[in-house]
């Protein structure tokens, strides 16, 4: 990397740099958080017109949007309490349920949620899909997209700025914005990436309590997602945490999520 730009995202870094809510993390986004939602937005329409979510009349489809506005609200009034309201400024959310096996669910910025019919029958009831639907919005409320992003513009691209990468290298820019949300990956980022994972369950937790669901079911879900079967790599190769460190994590972690619980 020539020293001009490394000393131009030096600066960058300086002047963008935050406090990932709840974790406390400080993190460093180059890209305005307007651009990404943005870009979110056209990629969410172009999913959607190539798999249509199902109708609300559908009773799968209403339990995602119903659990989906639970977390909203409680995610809105803790970052309104907090004076964090700026994470989920210009975001206009949609919950949507597609009919695919796939086992997955996402969250872009400006909170557009996408949920697999897939992901159903493992997640099993509300509580369930409050856990995955928890830790997907909070890798949008952590801006983990911007983190990966402004990283891979750094490092695949040379640290150019977005607009002149999105005129000079539009698919390679498109790639880099799919691999943030977890479409792709190289070594030199994993370790990264599972920094991001177990930040997103600790904070999931925190969001499904808020919201009135018991984090304490995040272990049987994790659980049965691990017996979900298929070759598996080594931690040291996965983005994600291993299922053993993943639940034991978890389990850590919940007499403070449990502090945010009340039944409703």
């Amino acid at each position: 990397m020539k020293k001009s730009v490394l000393i131009v995202c030096l600066g960058l870094m300086v002047v963008s740099c935050f406090k990932v809510p709840i974790s406390g993390r400080r993190q460093i986004n180059l890209l305005p958080e307007s651009t990404m939602i943005g870009m979110s937005v056209t990629s969410y329409k172009e999913f959607l017109s190539q798999n249509p979510s199902l109708p609300t009349s559908d009773s799968q489809s209403q339990m995602v949007k119903n659990v989906g506005a639970k977390i909203q609200s409680a995610v809105t009034r803790y970052l309104g309490q907090k004076k964090m309201s700026d994470r989920v400024k210009g975001y206009k959310w949609e919950f949507n349920l597609v009919n695919d096996n796939t086992v997955n669910a996402w969250c872009m910025p400006g909170g557009k949620v996408v949920v697999y019919s897939g992901l159903l029958p493992v997640t099993q009831d509300e509580a369930g899909l409050a856990v995955v639907m928890g830790h997907e919005i909070a890798h949008a409320i952590a801006r983990h997209g911007n983190e990966r992003m402004s990283q891979g513009l750094v490092t695949q691209l040379g640290g150019i700025g977005l607009q002149v990468a999105l005129a000079q290298k539009p698919k390679e820019t498109q790639d880099i914005f799919m691999q943030a949300y977890g479409i792709g990956s190289t070594l030199g980022t994993l370790k990264y990436s599972r920094v991001h994972e177990s930040e997103a369950d600790k904070m999931g937790l925190v969001f499904m309590a808020m919201a009135g669901y018991d984090p304490s079911t995040a272990i049987a879900f994790w659980e049965r997602m691990a017996k979900q079967g298929g070759a598996k790599p080594l931690q040291i190769l996965s983005t994600h945490p291993s299922d053993e460190t993943r639940i034991k994590d978890i389990k850590a972690f919940l007499p403070e999520a449990l502090k945010y619980y009340k039944k409703s």
